[in-house]
């Protein structure tokens, strides 16, 4: 046994750990733990096909009750703790005064969630310029859009997301859970979106092609660049120069002012827009044309050349239509 000794408002307090006593769920293995000065350190390994949410919970009284989940852990606990070999810190006497005795246990639990919780990044809404005087016809005129704030996922939706809602994997690229999901269609995201929102009760959407190009230039952060968090593509993005013909794990480039990773390159990304021709008055909150054949995509992805990873470049593909180069992210905000 090992016996922590910490000073707080003049007594000490013992902890006593019993390490022998770890248990373990059906998918954590290999549970072991380790003092760290006034941390109790657990590790363990995960393995799950989907992200689980993880606890950590006591006993002391050698397992014949729990309590828990117990807080003031930091690491890998709480929801989307992907497989792999993961660690919990539990500042111990953030949570109690006092833990001794020769029957205390602990145990990691995994459960699969009924949903998830995107990462989202708060958007100030503001004015800025869309479009582009040097680029594609589409891009032509450039005009004056004012945007009311929302969040925006930080990254795209991965592959392990998209099978904790749908159940399954249509990626092209299916090994790797971290990888952003493709080979969906923008009907195919509707439906992902129909049954998210009934499993959080919440109300995420694609972005407006407006809210994608602004948030994706920095927001009212932006310092102008071509690309989304700068000006040297190699920096940023994962496109046909730099990718290897596949996608990536999301997060892996440099992130934009706002702190969204991959809004250049990776995989295109889908607007909730129709295509159309711009305006050329001044837009609040636009929602793109109010009909059409295709729908937006932004971004460009793995297989693109550099010329479409500028921020204001478009594309436009049928609603029905899956390919390996597309995905999305999702907007948390009133539709306007």
């Amino acid at each position: 046994h090992e016996i922590l000794r910490t000073m707080r408002h003049s007594l000490i307090f013992l902890f006593l750990l019993a390490g022998a006593g770890l248990l373990r769920s059906q998918t954590v293995t290999n549970v072991t733990a380790r003092q760290e000065g006034q941390e109790l350190v657990i590790s363990y390994t995960l393995a799950s096909s989907s992200p689980c949410e993880v606890s950590l919970h006591i006993s002391t009284d050698r397992g014949r009750t729990w309590l828990g989940p117990v807080g003031h852990c930091t690491g890998d606990v709480g929801k989307n703790i992907t497989a792999g070999s993961r660690q919990i810190r539990w500042a111990v006497l953030e949570d109690r005064e006092q833990l001794v005795g020769d029957g205390i246990q602990f145990k990691v639990v995994a459960s699969s969630p009924k949903s998830f919780e995107p990462e989202m990044v708060f958007v100030e809404g503001g004015r800025f310029m869309m479009g582009s005087a040097n680029g594609e016809a589409d891009e032509k005129p450039m005009h004056e859009v004012e945007l009311s704030s929302f969040s925006i996922g930080k990254y795209e939706v991965t592959q392990a997301q998209w099978k904790v809602v749908m159940g399954s994997n249509p990626s092209h690229f299916s090994s790797c859970d971290q990888c952003p999901v493709e080979s969906v269609s923008w009907n195919d995201v509707q439906e992902f979106i129909r049954k998210l929102n009934s499993q959080t009760g919440k109300t995420y959407r694609l972005p407006t092609e407006a809210e994608w190009e602004y948030a994706a230039r920095g927001g009212n952060r932006s310092k102008g660049t071509s690309y989304a968090g700068g000006n040297t593509i190699g920096e940023v993005g994962s496109y046909f120069g730099n990718s290897g013909s596949t996608t990536h794990p999301v997060g892996q480039k440099k992130p934009n002012e706002l702190g969204l990773y991959d809004m250049t390159g990776n995989v295109w990304e889908w607007c909730s827009d129709w295509y159309g021709t711009y305006p050329s008055s001044f837009q609040r909150d636009p929602r793109g044309a109010t009909s059409g054949q295709d729908r937006v995509q932004r971004g460009s992805s793995w297989g693109a050349d550099v010329e479409y990873c500028r921020v204001a470049d478009r594309c436009s593909i049928y609603p029905d239509y899956r390919s390996r180069s597309s995905c999305f992210r999702l907007v948390l905000a009133p539709v306007q």
